[in-house]
C-alpha cells in the first residue's frame, strides 16, 4: 500500500508551478519544483474612486494649482496618498517657478555686470587712445618747433644767401586730426568686437572643399582648443582683463645634487620642458635622474629664475639660536653642580638638603649616575642641583655637569683633603668658566682638619676667602647638618651676583643629562631645560634622534604639562636613545625634525667610516702587522643608562698595554637581548651587564649557545674582572738566575758518551736539571743542557762549590781546557696588568 494513496500533494492555492535548477559542488545539479504565488491586486470600488477624485479635484482647485491629472486613478491608491501626491506635485511646480524667476534675475544681473565691465573697458580704452593722441600731437608740435628753430639758426648763419619768401604759416591741423583718428580707431575696435561676437573667425581653422582645391590654406590647421583659447582671450580683452600674466621669477633653492622632477617642481615648470632644455645642453637624462648643482643652475637661469645655493647642513638653520630681547628675559633658578672625589659625601650632603636618601639606593654606596633635583630653600628660592659621580671612570659625566651649570659646589672631605678627582673637578670648573664654592664636608669627625684642605687648595690656584681669596668656603657636615644654612646662603648670594635670566616664551632648548631605555616606557631622556619652555606635544630633535613630547615627569615622579628654564624633567616620546650631552631643540614640524635627525645620522656614519678606513694599502698592511702581536679581549657591554655605558667603554679602553688590549664590539642601553647573544656567540666574547638583566629568551639562548653573561652593579668590580681576564692573555715572563760557575780542567773521551769535561765548581752549585752556557774567552759559544753530571763514577743531581765533577753536553762536543761553564735556572713569572 502506497503512502500517497488517497492523498493530494501539498501546494498553495492560486499559485503557478515552476522549476528551479540547483547547482552543488563537484558538478552536481538538482531540479526542484517551486510554486510562485500571484500578487493580490486590490481594486477600489467605483463609488469610492469617484468620491476620492472629487475630493482631490476640490482641494486642488481651492489650492489654485493645476487640476488633478485626468484618467483613472491607479489601482490600490488611497485618498490620503492621492492627496499627498497632488500636494507634492504642486510644491514641485511652485519650486520650479521660483527657480526660473531666480535664474532670470541672476542672468539679468550677470548681463548688467558684463555690460558695466564692457563700458568701463571701453571708457579706459577711449581715455588711453585720447591720451596717446595728445602725447603724439605734443611730440609732433615740439618736433616742428625744433625744426623751425634749427632752420632759423641756419638762416642767421648764412646772411649772404637770398632768403626765400616765407610761406604763410598754416594753423596746425593736429588738433583737428585727433578726433578723426580717434573715431577711426573706435570704428576698427567696434568691427573687431563684432567679428569676435558673431564668430567671424570661428571657421577659419577648418578645411573646406573650396579651400582644399584652391590650396589657399596649407600646413598645420588650428585646433578647436586653439580657437577656444582665442575666444577666451578676446572675451578677456573685452572684459578689461590682462591678456597674459607676467612670468614669476622664483628663488629656487639648489642643493649639491637634485632630481630633475624636483627641480621642475621648485621652478613651477613642466618636467618635460626641463628635460628638453637639458637635452639641448647635451645631457640625456630622465625625470627621475639627479644632476649636479652647476648644471641645475644653468637650467634655472635658462628659465629666467634665480638660483640660491644651499648645502645639506642648512637643514639645521631652523634651530639656530636667536637673541632674546631684554624685556622678554625673566629670572630663573640657578643650576648648581656638586662635584668632588669619590666617597667625600656629595650625595649625602645633597640628601641632607633635599631631606631624601639617595645613597641607600646606590650600589656599593657610591654614585654611578648623574642626578638632577630641584630644592626649595627656606627663603623660598628654588635651586636646581646636579649630583655627579666621583669615581675616576665617570670623567665625561663630570664634564657634562660642569658645562650646563651656573655654580660648582666642590665637596672636599676634611679628613681626606684634596684627592685626584677633586683636582679633576677643579679643572672642569675652570674650563667651563663657572664660579666655585668649596664645601668642606665631614667636619664632625675627630680627625677633621679644614685648614689643611684650604692650604692644599692653594696648590691648584683655588684661594678661599679664609685665605684672603675670592672663592667662598663653608664648613659643613652631612651627618649633623652643620653649616647647611650657610651653604645655601652662599649659593643664593652667588646666584644673585650672576643675575641669571632666561626667556620662557621662546622655543625650548635643553641639554640631555642622562638617557636610558626603559622596558615599559621606551627611550627616556633626562633633560635640563636651559632656554624657553618645553611643553607636552612639542616636536623636538636631540642629537641623531627626534620625537614628540608624550609626557614630562618631574624629579619627584609627577607628571607635568610644561617645564621652564632650569627645570630638570624626564622626556618620553623619543624614537631612539640619544647620547648623554646632546642638545634638545624644539622645531615647528615633524618633517623638519626628521630631516635634521637624518642629516646628523648620515654625518655620523660618514665620520665613523672615515675613522675606521685606512687611506692606503701600506697603512693597512702596517696596521695588520702591528696587530698581529697584540692579543685582544673582545666584550659586549649593556648598561642601564647612556652615561654609565659611556663611562664603562672609556674605562675599558684604558685597560691594556702594547701586548694586550680590550675591544668593545658593541655597547648599548637596555636589557640584554637575543641579538646581543647572537653577536657574542659569533665573536666568542662574554656579555657584561651593568645594572641590567637578560630577558627570558636571551637567557635560554645564552645557555644553549654557551655564551657567558656577567652581571655587575659596581663599576670598579667590572673593571677589576676585565683587568684579570686581560692579564691572562699576557705571555709569562721568563726570569734567569745564575746558580754557579765551573772551570774545565781536562777533557776526556769516553766511548759511547763522547767528550766529557773534567770540571771544578768554582762558584755556587752545579745542577743536573739546570741550563748551561759554554764561555770561551768570555764569549758564549753554546747554550744547552747537560747530558750527564758525575761525581767520580756516580751520577749525581748537583755538585757544590769546591768539588770536582764530570760534565757532558747534550749534542755538543767542542769543549776545550780553560773553557768556563755558566750554570743558570729559568723561572716563569705570571704577569698582570697594572
Amino acid at each position: 500500500m502506497s503512502d500517497t494513496d488517497d492523498k493530494k500533494p501539498l501546494g498553495l492555492k492560486g499559485a503557478r508551478p515552476g522549476q528551479v535548477k540547483q547547482s552543488f559542488s563537484h558538478g552536481r545539479t538538482k531540479s526542484v519544483v517551486v510554486e510562485t504565488k500571484r500578487k493580490r491586486v486590490v481594486v477600489p470600488k467605483a463609488g469610492a474612486g469617484q468620491s476620492g477624485a472629487g475630493a482631490g479635484s476640490g482641494k486642488s482647485g481651492s489650492g489654485g494649482a493645476a487640476p488633478a491629472p485626468s484618467g483613472r486613478r491607479p489601482a490600490g491608491i488611497s485618498d490620503t496618498e492621492m492627496e499627498r501626491r497632488l500636494a507634492a506635485v504642486r510644491a514641485a511646480r511652485a519650486r520650479e517657478a521660483d527657480e526660473a524667476v531666480a535664474r532670470e534675475q541672476e542672468e539679468r544681473q550677470r548681463e548688467e555686470e558684463r555690460e558695466r565691465r564692457r563700458a568701463e573697458a571701453e571708457a579706459r580704452e577711449r581715455e588711453e587712445r585720447e591720451r596717446e593722441a595728445a602725447l603724439k600731437a605734443k611730440e609732433e608740435e615740439e618736433a616742428r618747433l625744433t625744426a623751425k628753430a634749427e632752420a632759423k639758426a641756419e638762416a642767421d648763419a648764412k646772411p649772404a644767401e637770398p632768403m626765400p619768401a616765407p610761406a604763410p604759416e598754416r594753423p596746425s591741423s593736429k588738433p583737428a586730426a585727433a578726433p578723426s583718428r580717434k573715431a577711426e580707431r573706435e570704428r576698427e575696435d567696434r568691427d573687431s568686437r563684432g567679428k569676435a561676437r558673431d564668430g567671424g573667425g570661428r571657421r577659419s581653422g577648418k578645411l573646406t572643399l573650396s579651400a582644399a582645391l584652391d590650396g589657399s590654406e596649407g600646413g598645420r590647421q588650428r585646433s578647436l582648443a586653439a580657437m577656444k583659447r582665442k575666444q577666451e582671450k578676446a572675451r578677456a580683452k573685452a572684459m578689461g582683463q590682462s591678456l597674459r600674466a607676467e612670468k614669476q621669477v622664483r628663488e629656487v633653492q639648489l642643493p649639491d645634487t637634485i632630481v630633475v622632477q624636483e627641480l621642475a617642481n621648485r621652478m613651477a615648470e613642466r618636467a618635460a620642458d626641463v628635460v628638453k632644455t637639458l637635452m639641448k645642453m647635451g645631457m640625456m637624462v630622465a625625470q627621475n635622474q639627479a644632476i649636479d648643482a652647476d648644471t641645475a643652475e644653468l637650467v634655472i637661469e635658462e628659465f629666467g629664475h634665480k638660483a640660491v645655493r644651499v648645502s645639506d647642513a642648512d637643514v639645521e638653520q631652523v634651530i639656530v639660536g636667536v637673541e632674546d630681547r631684554p624685556e622678554d628675559l625673566k629670572s630663573r633658578p640657578p643650576i648648581i653642580t656638586i662635584m668632588g672625589h669619590v666617597d667625600h659625601g656629595k650625595t649625602s650632603l645633597l640628601d641632607r638638603i633635599r631631606e631624601a636618601n639617595v645613597v641607600a639606593g646606590e650600589a656599593g654606596g657610591i654614585t654611578q649616575h648623574i642626578g638632577a633635583y630641584q630644592v626649595t630653600a627656606e627663603s623660598g628660592a628654588v635651586l636646581t642641583f646636579l649630583d655627579t659621580p666621583g669615581h675616576a671612570a665617570f670623567t665625561s659625566m663630570r664634564a657634562r655637569g660642569a658645562q650646563v651649570t651656573d655654580i660648582v659646589v666642590l665637596v672636599v672631605a676634611a679628613d681626606d683633603s684634596v684627592m685626584p678627582q677633586t683636582i679633576e673637578a677643579i679643572n672642569h670648573a675652570k674650563a667651563a668658566g663657572v664660579p666655585m664654592i668649596v664645601a668642606i664636608n665631614k667636619c664632625d669627625k675627630p680627625d677633621a682638619d679644614p685648614n689643611r684642605v684650604r692650604t692644599e687648595l692653594l696648590q691648584h690656584e683655588v684661594v678661599v676667602e679664609a685665605m684672603s681669596g675670592e672663592v667662598q668656603d663653608v664648613e659643613v657636615s652631612a651627618i649633623t647638618g652643620q653649616g647647611l644654612g650657610d651653604l645655601l646662603e652662599a649659593i643664593a648670594l652667588q646666584a644673585e651676583i650672576l643675575e641669571l635670566k632666561a626667556n620662557p616664551g621662546r622655543a625650548a632648548m635643553g641639554a640631555v643629562i642622562e638617557a636610558k631605555l626603559d622596558v615599559g616606557r621606551g627611550p627616556v631622556a633626562t633633560v635640563l631645560v636651559q632656554h624657553g619652555t618645553l611643553k607636552k606635544g612639542d616636536i623636538f630633535v636631540v642629537g641623531e634622534q627626534w620625537g614628540k613630547v608624550r609626557a614630562l615627569i618631574s624629579d619627584k615622579g609627577e607628571r607635568v604639562d610644561e617645564a621652564g628654564p632650569s627645570v630638570p624633567v624626564e622626556v618620553l616620546g623619543l624614537n631612539g636613545t640619544p647620547e648623554a650631552g646632546d642638545v634638545l631643540n624644539v622645531v615647528e614640524t615633524e618633517a623638519q625634525a626628521r630631516e635634521i635627525a637624518s642629516y646628523r645620522e648620515s654625518l655620523a656614519k660618514e665620520k665613523r667610516a672615515a675613522a675606521g678606513a685606512a687611506t692606503t694599502l701600506e697603512q693597512m698592511m702596517a696596521k695588520a702587522k702591528a696587530d698581529a702581536d697584540v692579543s685582544e679581549l673582545a666584550v659586549v657591554v649593556k648598561a642601564d643608562v647612556q652615561g654609565s655605558a659611556e663611562a664603562i667603554v672609556q674605562a675599558l679602553e684604558k685597560v691594556g698595554n702594547e701586548e694586550v688590549r680590550v675591544r668593545v664590539l658593541h655597547y648599548g642601553v637596555g636589557a640584554i637581548t637575543d641579538s646581543d647573544v647572537g653577536l657574542a656567540e659569533a665573536s666568542k666574547t662574554p656579555i657584561l651587564g651593568f645594572n641590567v638583566r637578560a630577558n627570558a629568551t636571551a637567557r635560554s639562548a645564552a645557555q644553549q649557545k654557551g655564551v657567558e653573561i656577567r652581571y655587575y652593579s659596581i663599576i670598579y668590580d667590572l673593571i677589576d674582572d676585565i683587568k684579570a681576564a686581560a692579564s691572562g692573555l699576557l705571555k709569562d715572563e721568563v726570569r734567569e738566575s745564575f746558580i754557579g760557575y765551573a772551570e774545565i780542567r781536562q777533557v776526556f773521551k769516553v766511548s759511547g758518551v763522547g767528550k766529557v769535561a773534567g770540571c771544578l765548581v768554582t762558584e755556587g752549585v752545579a745542577r743536573r736539571s739546570a741550563g748551561v752556557r759554554l764561555l770561551r774567552d768570555n764569549v758564549v759559544i753554546h747554550e744547552g743542557t747537560l747530558k750527564t753530571l758525575k761525581r767520580f763514577k756516580d751520577e749525581v743531581k748537583e755538585v757544590i762549590s769546591g768539588q770536582e765533577c764530570g760534565m757532558a753536553f747534550e749534542n755538543y762536543d767542542d769543549i776545550r781546557e780553560g773553557d768556563v761553564i755558566e750554570i743558570f735556572e729559568r723561572e716563569t713569572v705570571e704577569r698582570k696588568l697594572s
